[in-house]
């Protein structure tokens, strides 16, 4: 049996400084989508220095957030050992807190520039959505946000690269390729939100589509999960999250959590899609934001 060794998480050394895979393939996602959002600002007559005013407040935002939630979460850990609160080169990093860290600063952006949140949000979501999809591949690198364990021929008849099932072998065990799945799943999703522009939807709907779509798929991929953040809730919500989850016993078993009876993405990805389902519902019966995606002068844009 041709076993391939683990990739090591540092791609260059150069002395003291390592520069690692993780950050690399963070900073990769970010370039691309940012390429992506000014491509589609310019069809609406958005200036390629509005996006890159943006990531300048958004990305450290976000990257402040997705840690602070991962921290809280683990705070017991970190608490022992202060110094690795900042060591994201290692992983930690929560996608729903450097979601709510994007938004809340996204949100004081627009204001400053005086255009509509919904505008713009509608505009970076496939960008969001690819990007997520790219960083999962630094989990990847790290050997982290993978599955409970499965046999070497569970992964080869998912007809997996050898260099990929060597990379899910850890300790000894093989296990679920988690962040594989929730890639693809992102780049299904990354194609959908492009046709769903074809469409020329109200404002807000492409945000509200990426919203769900990738908290559905967060939900189901989750519960396959042993890494997952969670705490200890009430039964009856414990029961209602699980009886949710159950379709996909048909086909895996569920990740074993460490602790706790509630994983916090599953119950966060289940307030999204309500969220924004919600929102698409009540904003056309009120009849707010009848501003197509695309107006008619826009459309001459670019």
């Amino acid at each position: 049996m041709n076993l391939a060794q683990a990739i090591n998480p540092v791609a260059v050394s150069l002395g003291p400084i390592q520069v690692h895979w993780y950050g690399i393939i963070m900073g990769t996602a970010a370039l691309l989508g940012l390429w992506i959002a000014m491509r589609e600002g310019r069809r609406h007559g958005l200036e390629d220095e509005l996006f890159l005013d943006m990531m300048i407040w958004v990305i450290p935002a976000a990257i402040v957030g997705a840690r602070l939630y991962y921290v809280l979460f683990e705070w017991d850990y970190y608490l022992q050992n202060p110094g690795d609160i900042i060591a994201v080169w290692k992983g930690g990093l929560a996608i729903h807190g450097g979601l709510i860290g994007a938004v809340i600063s996204g949100v004081f952006f627009v204001k400053r520039k005086g255009m509509p949140f919904l505008k713009l949000a509608d505009i970076v979501a496939p960008s969001i959505i690819l990007g997520q999809a790219i960083g999962r591949w630094g989990n990847f690198m790290n050997q982290e946000a993978h599955g409970g364990e499965v046999s070497r021929t569970f992964l080869e008849n998912l007809h997996l690269p050898n260099w990929l099932i060597g990379q899910m072998q850890i300790q000894g065990a093989y296990y679920h390729p988690t962040f594989l799945y929730e890639s693809l799943w992102n780049i299904v999703g990354f194609l959908l939100l492009l046709g769903l522009r074809r469409l020329n939807p109200r404002r807000g709907e492409i945000f509200f589509s990426y919203l769900m779509w990738y908290s559905m798929g967060r939900f189901f991929i989750e519960g396959l999960r042993t890494d997952s953040l969670t705490f200890e809730g009430p039964s009856w919500l414990a029961s209602l999250i699980n009886g949710l989850w159950s379709p996909m016993k048909l086909l895996f078993e569920p990740g074993v959590m460490a602790s706790g009876n509630i994983r916090v993405a599953q119950l966060m990805s289940i307030g999204l899609v309500v969220a924004g389902l919600a929102l698409i519902i009540v904003r056309r019966s009120r009849g707010k934001d009848r501003d197509p995606y695309l107006s008619k002068e826009e459309k001459v844009v670019g």
